[in-house]
């Protein structure tokens, strides 16, 4: 066989190994960020031209991520939020939409005590998918509510549901995602005082308005 043709059997060989190489680790790449983000990786490959270019943008969020100094509470700040947010929760019994208020705003000073930036929304979005993906949807319909309502005054019910998520992200951020429960600190009581709210209503109706 002449050795010209020998060079390049061997070369086609190399490309063909590195091409197959590449595809493997692009479809390993795939699989790690979709176990890593979760619904966050199908909104990316929806909102971007492509699934190269989503993976892309969501490797561009880890690399920042990693440059950030995210720390764990320690447990006086723990608890200290946590009193925060019980007072808050159960304002909504009576001030509702003072209380949203105030929990979009610890939920960012909840942030900004983790180490995350808090300037500008979409940013907050784009740094907590890496952790916390999977409860951005519940922070997503809670600011939705809370932009809508700074517009057009809402029902308490939809309030309600916005404290609801607030509270979910709240406690995955309070907590880094363990002892979700525990970390909150008597969540039970103070659903309780949320939904308290739904009996107000009742009597208050039943009243007549009254």
């Amino acid at each position: 066989m002449p050795t010209w043709l020998i060079v390049v059997i061997v070369v086609v060989a190399v490309v063909v190994i590195a091409a197959v190489a590449w595809l493997v680790l692009q479809e390993a790449q795939r699989k790690r960020l979709q176990r890593k983000f979760g619904p966050e990786y199908t909104r990316a490959v929806e909102e971007n031209e492509s699934p190269r270019a989503a993976q892309r943008e969501l490797a561009e969020r880890e690399r920042r991520h990693r440059e950030l100094d995210i720390r764990p509470l320690s447990s006086s700040t723990r608890e200290r939020y946590a009193q925060r947010w019980a007072t808050i929760q159960e304002k909504f019994v009576d001030q509702p939409s003072g209380a949203v208020d105030e929990a979009d705003a610890l939920l960012v000073s909840l942030m900004a005590e983790r180490g995350y930036p808090t300037d500008g929304y979409d940013q907050q979005l784009s740094d907590l998918s890496v952790r916390h993906s999977d409860t951005l949807k519940h922070y997503r319909a809670a600011h939705d509510t809370h932009t809508r309502h700074a517009k057009t005054k809402l029902s308490t019910e939809e309030l309600r549901d916005a404290m609801v998520h607030y509270r979910t992200v709240f406690e995955d951020l309070l907590t880094d995602g363990s002892d979700r429960a525990h970390g909150a600190g008597g969540t039970g009581r103070e659903e309780a005082a949320v939904r308290g709210g739904d009996r107000r209503d009742e009597d208050h109706e039943r009243d007549g308005g009254r």
